[in-house]
């Protein structure tokens, strides 16, 4: 299933979606109006959206209806990121990167994280007797 386009805005109810799921309308509009200045039926209207891109599901319950996410939050990440590389196209990716670092101070846990995937995929490509696609390369 193609991940559907989600705006700024639809991502703000996403999140509060992946962080505790399933949700009320109301639990929804309470969460997202101590961060936002949106009205009620602006976020009801969000969440509408959501539902037709099918990103948000629901089940009715007595006379509400419980929201819950359809989409995996990592996966929507993954779509965005291939959606802004495709945007800058041929560009170094070492700019975007650092711009990306810069904007949001990373965690001593962050940064070896980060440290650990770039060294991943460099070992991964070039280091001698590393696992490639399941087999041990002998050089």
């Amino acid at each position: 299933m193609k991940t559907p386009k989600i705006s700024e805005a639809e991502w703000e109810v996403m999140t509060v979606l992946w962080a505790k799921s399933p949700q009320t309308a109301n639990e929804i509009v309470e969460a997202l109006s101590k961060k936002t200045q949106w009205q009620r039926e602006t976020i009801r209207t969000l969440i509408n959206r959501l539902v037709q891109k099918k990103a948000v599901g629901f089940e009715k319950q007595g006379r509400q209806y419980h929201y819950r996410p359809l989409l995996d939050q990592a996966e929507c990440i993954k779509a965005e990121t291939r959606s802004l590389l495709k945007r800058f196209g041929g560009a170094s990716i070492e700019p975007m990167l650092a711009a990306f670092v810069e904007e949001r101070r990373l965690s001593s846990e962050e940064m070896g994280r980060l440290k650990d995937l770039l060294g991943g995929r460099k070992s991964s490509r070039c280091g001698k007797g590393k696992k490639r696609d399941g087999q041990r390369r002998e050089e």
